[in-house]
């Protein structure tokens, strides 16, 4: 295990980092590994997602909200495979600001996501790093055997659906660099949004049931949709006048003056951990009375048809997109 100072290591594994350990498979973090057992019936999922200062968090953003990112956009991607989740290995490559109160802070974040989603520590390592700060997890969750759900399931005819609402990333950004001409409160909520995303592990069933195709949304809804679209070997049609706004995100694009621009800078801004999906006309009915269930709002966009790549819509004609969304260089 590589070392950063000796004693600031493993006083963190020890101190910080061993509470957080699973009490059956994580070996106490005194081992190289983790060990777990199978789970008859069910495909174990695997998913992984770093996050860097700078790129992914502001250098000011406070580490326990880092942590609990770190754990829910890992999470979301579980989500939006239909699967339980279950524990996560840990990588904090610790840059020269972190002195113990910034790692017990960090940890603190871990501690309270844990509880809220039901996962442990199952292992991981710890080094030093001149900067930026980074971290990386590993998220390991179950589905019933063969029904995970994949990008490439889509059918022709399908429809587009999307949970919760879309732009809040986007904004919250700004928002978080007060960025954002808004009243304090919607900036602060916005702000939250961004820092401490909601993966949507409450609508996993409904997933598995009825989902054909499924992505989160976090590079931008028209990205992700469109690989979604590459993956099942489809063209998907998006329509964005009924794109599904927050109160805040509401508030702001009542004053742009390119309605149409702004819709396209909410939908390809991505860091919104929604699940977007494919599922056969026959299932809506079933979605919504699930979504209905747990206050969950669930917004249709569109469908999937035979042919290839994404037109996006408003007021009924096709709108340009230079640019889908994030993407690392």
């Amino acid at each position: 295990m590589p070392a950063i100072d000796v004693a600031g290591e493993f006083e963190t594994i020890e101190r910080l980092l061993r509470p957080l350990a699973h009490p059956d498979y994580a070996r106490g973090l005194t081992d190289d590994v983790a060990v777990l057992p199978s789970r008859p019936g069910h495909d174990l999922v695997l998913t992984q997602d770093a996050i860097v200062e700078g790129v992914h968090f502001l250098a000011d953003d406070p580490l326990e909200a880092v942590a609990q990112k770190l754990l829910r956009v890992n999470l979301s991607d579980l989500a939006a495979k239909g699967a339980e989740p279950f524990g996560y290995l840990l990588t904090c490559a610790w840059s020269p600001r972190c002195g113990w109160p910034e790692r017990m802070a960090f940890c603190d974040g871990l501690r309270a996501d844990q509880k809220t989603f039901g996962v442990a520590l199952m292992g991981g390592d710890t080094v030093s790093t001149p900067g930026p700060l980074s971290f990386s997890a590993t998220l390991l969750g179950w589905t019933p055997k063969g029904r995970a759900v994949g990008r490439a399931g889509a059918r022709p005819g399908d429809l587009l659906f999307v949970t919760g609402t879309i732009g809040d990333g986007r904004l919250g950004l700004l928002a978080a660099q007060d960025r954002l001409p808004l009243e304090v409160e919607r900036v602060a909520a916005l702000a939250d949004r961004y820092r401490r995303p909601t993966p949507r592990l409450e609508f996993v069933d409904a997933i598995r049931a009825h989902a054909t195709a499924s992505v989160d949304v976090s590079d931008g809804l028209i990205a992700d949709v469109g690989r979604v679209a590459a993956a099942s070997g489809l063209a998907v049609e998006l329509d964005l006048e009924p794109l599904p706004l927050s109160a805040a995100a509401d508030a702001w694009f009542q004053g742009r003056v390119d309605p149409e621009g702004a819709l396209v800078d909410l939908a390809t801004g991505g860091d919104d951990y929604e699940i977007a999906f494919a599922a056969p006309p026959s299932a809506e009915t079933a979605l919504r009375r699930e979504a209905e269930r747990l206050h969950l709002r669930l917004t249709k966009l569109g469908r999937f048809t035979p042919g290839r790549g994404v037109t996006a819509r408003w007021g009924g004609r096709p709108v340009g997109i230079s640019k889908p969304g994030f993407t690392h260089g």
